[in-house]
């Protein structure tokens, strides 16, 4: 299985939808808090090429986008072939 990163921040319904979304479906997560974790916000722009909306959501090296590409992957049934599982 990749390895899954969601950069996300404080009062954020899409994080938490995400973050359900991923739970729902036993996919471990890792979360990133870009407000309290300095340099968080500069590395998910990098990693983004400058998308600045949270949730921001990877497989390994790959970006996802946010919720709305994630809950399409889910109801596509490719969430599960991207992941490698």
């Amino acid at each position: 299985m990749k390895n899954v990163e969601i950069y996300t921040g404080p009062l954020c319904a899409f994080c938490d939808a995400a973050k359900r979304l991923l739970a729902r479906n036993n996919i471990p997560y890792q979360e990133i808090n870009i407000a309290l974790e300095e340099g968080k916000m500069d590395e998910m722009l990098s990693k983004s090429n400058g998308k600045k909306t949270i949730p921001q959501i990877f497989f390994d090296e790959h970006h996802v986008g946010g919720f709305e590409e994630l809950r399409a992957l889910e109801k596509e049934g490719k969430l599960n072939s991207l992941l490698g599982i």
